[in-house]
């Protein structure tokens, strides 16, 4: 459980010192340190330095892509041959209609669960939840700017590195259920490169 915990804390905070990882866990710095050793040496994180002005480097701790593995990706190798069967026999028009009837179903799916909250915070509040269910590890936040929606996993990584028709839908799908009065903007993508996707989502200006 102590590995699982780590991995997850990894996951969805980013890159952390052993101090912050054991102030987060409730742990002593030796016991983050043995654990983080454990955790190197099985190649599940690595450790990057990172200078500061005058000093020691500080040590900082993320997940390897064999890290990152664990966490899983809904049936990928499947997945992924589908979706190169339905391309190379029926075309990319086919696949374009796939995707835009899931869309269609996911909308459908999200605005039934949402329709009896009217303001946006409990929207995005909603929102996170049923994403999380569907293994998005999804939270969110609010700041100055407005609210930051994250997703720390996508559970359909594989799919959407071949076709990023499904991050489209996903967008187009979260405009919808949250109101016309809203501008959201993907800020962070994992397909780019990113440890995670993130939404910025603020109120329209009036005109």
């Amino acid at each position: 459980m102590k590995t699982n915990r780590f991995l997850m804390l990894l996951k969805t905070r980013g890159a952390l010192t052993a101090g912050e990882i054991s102030k987060e866990l409730g742990i002593t710095s030796e016991g983050a340190r043995l654990q983080l050793i454990k955790l190197s040496e099985e190649g599940l994180i690595k450790s990057t330095n990172e200078s500061k002005g005058v000093g020691r480097p500080t040590v900082y701790f993320s997940l390897t892509e064999e890290g990152n593995a664990g966490f899983p990706d809904t049936h990928a190798e499947l997945t992924v041959k589908l979706i190169q069967l339905v391309k190379t026999t029926l075309g990319d028009e086919a696949l374009d209609k796939v995707i835009a009837a899931g869309e269609l179903a996911g909308k459908e799916r999200y605005s039934n669960e949402l329709q009896s909250i009217t303001d946006l915070e409990g929207r995005i509040s909603q929102l996170a939840d049923i994403r999380t269910r569907e293994g998005y590890m999804a939270e969110y936040s609010k700041d100055e700017q407005g609210y930051l929606l994250v997703e720390n996993h996508c559970p359909i990584c594989a799919a959407a590195q071949v076709c990023q028709g499904f991050c489209t839908s996903e967008l187009n799908t979260f405009k919808l259920v949250l109101g016309e009065d809203i501008d959201i903007t993907r800020v962070n993508h994992i397909i780019a490169g990113d440890r995670r996707c993130a939404y910025r989502i603020t109120l329209k200006k009036a005109s």
